[in-house]
């Protein structure tokens, strides 16, 4: 079993920084693509940024300049740093990953639970 767990949320000022961190643990043969989503309020839930196994990132043109997407492949684990933080990312941020649970698996893909992440004005 594939479990994603994201921790690094929490209660800033606007203009501050968090960083968020997403490990999978379980049964891993190998991680592909990784990324963060965000929910806000009334809000369908959005693409923040994604990452390939080999480094290639994509952001959102909201965030772009102002959140780092990063990768640790021998933890597993998945980094958001987003700095000058603005009211607008208010939001439940949702770590997501490409599985291959197995080698005889196919590719799967994985939801956390979530994190609040709330700026303040």
């Amino acid at each position: 079993q594939v479990q994603l767990v994201e921790s690094g949320g929490g209660l800033v000022q606007a203009g501050g920084s968090l960083r968020l961190s997403c490990a999978a643990s379980g049964s891993i043969f190998s991680n592909n693509a990784m990324g963060w989503y965000r929910q806000a309020p009334g809000k369908q839930r959005e693409l923040v940024s994604t990452i390939s196994s080999s480094g290639t990132t994509t952001y959102v043109d909201s965030v772009k300049g102002r959140f780092t997407i990063s990768r640790d492949n021998a933890k597993n684990t998945v980094y958001l740093q987003m700095n000058s933080l603005r009211p607008e990312d208010t939001a439940v941020y949702y770590c997501n990953a490409y599985i291959r649970p197995r080698s005889v698996d196919p590719t799967y893909r994985y939801w956390g639970r979530g994190t609040q992440v709330t700026v303040s004005s």
